[in-house]
């Protein structure tokens, strides 16, 4: 058994020069070589229902995440994750229309095409959870108290009225919470996702859980390092720039 858990934060699924994008092949790649590594992909809530009760976490096991919606997902990771019977959670950023028809798709973000509720449906029905991501991708730390709530509020609703099933997880959009958005996640939800970058350990709240960005390990030598020693100490370095920035943030605001 295992004291530390990465989840692992995947965007966009492409070649764009983007901090949110990650290559096709090298994801293809990477869930090759998990899975040759002996890897296996734990559940979001399974991993959190081991924190909470201070259970170790399965040996050589990992988190799946996909933030925002893009349809890359469904094109690029879907097929890899039911070839190798792995797991993942997609957060879904849905708008704030209310037509769930199967052909439309969450609005755009970045540019980037999205999926569409149809693909949404047929991931959930083999191998993807799915999780709350706002209506707007709004960062919450710097959103009216209304406006807030409707936009953490309604995003679950919708996914749950569109697939008929409990949303127990959410993702800070960019991240960034604050008490206030806190106070509201732990009323409708069992754990969310926040950002801070390091592993997952016993001392690791659920409603701010560590993940280690997929743009830390954006080539096969980098993410091979998953499988070595070394990689809490990677994790680690890679963080202190994001705990600088944390700490200026909160003391601008």
């Amino acid at each position: 058994m295992a004291a530390s858990l990465p989840i692992l934060t995947f965007h966009a699924l492409d070649d764009q020069p983007s901090a949110i994008s990650f290559p096709v092949g090298l994801f293809r790649r990477a869930m090759a070589r998990l899975h040759e590594d002996g890897f296996h992909t734990l559940d979001l809530l399974e991993a959190v229902d081991c924190l909470r009760r201070g259970a170790a976490f399965p040996e050589r096991s990992v988190v799946i995440t996909f933030d925002d919606g893009y349809r890359s997902v469904y094109e690029g990771a879907f097929p890899v994750l039911e070839r190798y019977g792995m797991c993942a959670t997609v957060f879904l950023t849905v708008g704030e229309e209310t037509s769930t028809e199967p052909a439309r798709r969450l609005p755009s973000l970045h540019g980037r095409p999205m999926l569409s509720w149809a693909e949404i449906r047929e991931m959930h029905s083999s191998v993807m959870g799915v999780g709350a991501h706002t209506l707007s991708h709004i960062d919450l730390t710097r959103a009216p108290q209304h406006r807030m709530e409707v936009e953490i509020r309604q995003s679950k609703k919708i996914i749950e009225d569109t697939l008929g099933c409990a949303v127990a997880s959410f993702a800070y959009p960019y991240g960034h919470f604050d008490q206030r958005s806190l106070a509201i996640i732990r009323q409708h939800f069992a754990c969310a996702c926040s950002d801070r970058l390091g592993l997952v350990g016993p001392r690791s709240d659920p409603y701010t859980l560590e993940r280690v960005d997929a743009y830390y390990l954006r080539s096969d030598r980098l993410f091979a390092l998953i499988a070595s020693r070394y990689f809490p100490l990677y994790v680690t370095v890679r963080s202190i720039p994001r705990r600088i920035a944390r700490r200026f943030r909160s003391s601008a605001g």
